[in-house]
């Protein structure tokens, strides 16, 4: 019955799958801190530029901003991002797409968690004359990531079931070989049930980690 996928490279469509969301899940990580940072910061500019980028990006489609990155700063603007040949090119412009959207889910999610930090401990470290940079970095910060795991862990599972989007610009991820194996084959529901089989496995164990580091580093109030 799954004679026919051996003609399929399964295996590599689900390895492109998760660099994709690897990738993106740390970009988005480092970008999505930045604009927490912004948006609890002390200067105006910033939290104004923070707070418009995750109210305009975070609800705009997904699609959308993944073929504005193919459409727009590659054909149109000749963006390749250090690549030469057009695989990597749509790859690599599809991990910038997947870490402009999810960045504005990590900045509200670290953002929840700086919001648990009693403020009486920020204005402890202040007295001590640390600064706004070093009592977000020592104080503020690292209790928050420790609170912001579960709806990080929510994050990334979204990020991951996220990928397929790339299909639109053509990266050679699961959801384009489900649409190869489709309109070769007269299995519909059997590759359906393979492919979200598939992203069952990359997702549940996910969760369930998460959650049980989650439970592990919660901060004990």
């Amino acid at each position: 019955m799954f004679d026919f996928l051996e003609d399929y490279d399964l295996l590599g469509a689900f390895w492109t799958t998760v660099q994709l969301a690897v990738l993106s899940a740390v970009g988005s990580l480092i970008w999505g801190t930045l604009l927490a940072a912004m948006r609890v910061g002390p200067v105006p500019l910033m939290r104004g530029f923070g707070t418009a980028y995750v109210n305009i990006v975070r609800n705009i489609p997904l699609t959308v901003i993944i073929l504005f990155t193919s459409l727009g700063l590659n054909q149109t603007l000749g963006v390749s991002l250090g690549a030469d040949d057009v695989e990597t090119i749509n790859f690599r412009l599809a991990v910038l797409g997947l870490i402009l959207y999810t960045s504005s889910f990590v900045c509200e999610a670290l953002r929840s968690g700086i919001n648990t930090v009693p403020v009486g401990q920020a204005e402890a470290a202040r007295a001590l004359g640390l600064s706004f940079n070093q009592v977000l970095g020592l104080v503020v910060l690292p209790q928050a990531f420790r609170s912001s795991v579960g709806p990080l862990a929510n994050v990334l599972i979204a990020l991951i079931k996220n990928t397929t989007v790339a299909a639109a610009i053509g990266v050679a991820e699961a959801a384009v070989l489900m649409k190869e194996m489709i309109e070769n084959e007269a299995q519909l529901l059997l590759i359906s049930a393979v492919i979200a089989f598939g992203f069952v496995i990359l997702t549940l164990p996910t969760g369930l980690i998460l959650g049980w580091v989650g439970k592990k580093v919660a901060v004990k109030r």
